[in-house]
């Protein structure tokens, strides 16, 4: 088969497969995303352009975390592969981890950045979170210092720009169980917030289970930016705080009752992301695990508008594209309770 060949037999292939999602939704037609109302991926500032920046719609936006992958990436499906089955479920944002998707990281070829934008470019995806980590048990027997830990910050915070991120999923390091973050968090933090208020780059902490949205690593957070006045600084919401118990992992010694969708609501204000964690769609093409219709209808109430980022986390079954089709059963629930279909 030529290269025209394959690229007719992808895009019958593409067409087959938004027909089944039609059917599926019982829709005579989906809402398709309007190519005028999306930013195509440009190079940060300095380079060719502004750093790209999502129209918001007074309403939240669909994106795939590529983690959603495990299991099929590097192996059955490559980078491209994956940006254009998101682009097929008509999808629009990105999370990639950096130390994951990135060849050679921290220091990506620019041969690589530059097939990177191109292909953002060709399926019409927004770079929207950069999953980094501060790593602070690199050294055995000690913990980074805050110097240290700045770094490790300000590199990810560099590179996040030079791919055009402008929000991170910035995992510190924990304590305990229940994943409180190492006791000087907040000064390499502060030490990092002019860095990012030049990249204007959002640094998110992820509240994942087993911690719960009222909490005092929570309460911590919100008393950061509101003492330093930050907007540089906020939160990430992964849906698996409102799961149900059947649904959760179950710690001794550590509460396992699930977050109420009502406790984001004055989180939201400082909740530049959102993990759409799940682990089973039903036949019918619901979430069984955790209540999404209240969840989507507080965060429309609240003209909420950042994006809902699909994390696929259920069973990793040696079914050829088993992750791709549990993703399409989630983006036709999410788009019903969008009103997108």
């Amino acid at each position: 088969m030529n290269e025209n060949e394959k690229k007719e037999d992808q895009r019958d292939t593409a067409l087959s497969r938004r027909n089944f999602l039609k059917m599926t939704a019982g829709a005579a037609t989906l809402a398709s995303i309007p190519t005028s109302g999306l930013l195509t991926a440009c190079r940060p500032a300095g380079d060719s352009g502004a750093a790209p920046t999502p129209e918001f719609n007074g309403k939240p936006k669909r994106g795939v975390s590529i983690y959603s992958y495990s299991g099929v990436y590097g192996v059955t499906m490559t980078l491209e592969d994956c940006l254009a089955d998101i682009y097929d479920m008509e999808a629009e944002g990105l999370e990639i981890l950096a130390n994951g998707h990135i060849p050679n990281y921290p220091n990506p070829t620019d041969e690589w950045v530059e097939q990177w934008f191109a292909i953002l470019d060709k399926y019409q995806i927004i770079p929207v979170e950069y999953g980094h980590w501060v790593d602070s048990r690199l050294h055995e027997g000690r913990e980074l210092t805050s110097q240290e830990s700045y770094d490790m910050i300000v590199r990810d915070i560099k590179l996040a720009n030079r791919l055009g991120f402008k929000i991170g999923r910035t995992k510190l390091g924990v304590i305990d169980e229940i994943l409180t973050p190492v006791k000087n968090w907040q000064e390499f933090i502060e030490m990092a917030l002019p860095v990012a208020e030049e990249y204007d780059f959002k640094m998110c902490p992820e509240i994942h289970m087993p911690t719960v949205l009222k909490s005092k690593m929570v309460d911590d957070y919100v008393e950061f930016i509101e003492r330093t006045g930050t907007k540089n600084f906020g939160i990430n919401i992964d849906f698996g705080v409102f799961a149900k118990r059947e649904g959760r992992r179950m710690m001794p010694g550590v509460s396992n009752e699930p977050s109420a969708p009502e406790d984001m609501i004055p989180l939201l204000p400082y909740t530049y992301a959102c993990h759409a964690k799940f682990t089973n769609m039903s036949d019918d093409l619901i979430e069984t695990t955790i209540p999404y219709d209240r969840i989507i209808e507080i965060l429309l109430e609240h003209k909420w508008e950042g994006y809902l980022l699909s994390e696929y986390e259920g069973q990793k079954k040696d079914v050829p594209d088993y992750a791709s089709d549990q993703l399409r059963r989630q983006h036709v629930m999410m788009k019903r309770y969008l009103g997108e279909v």
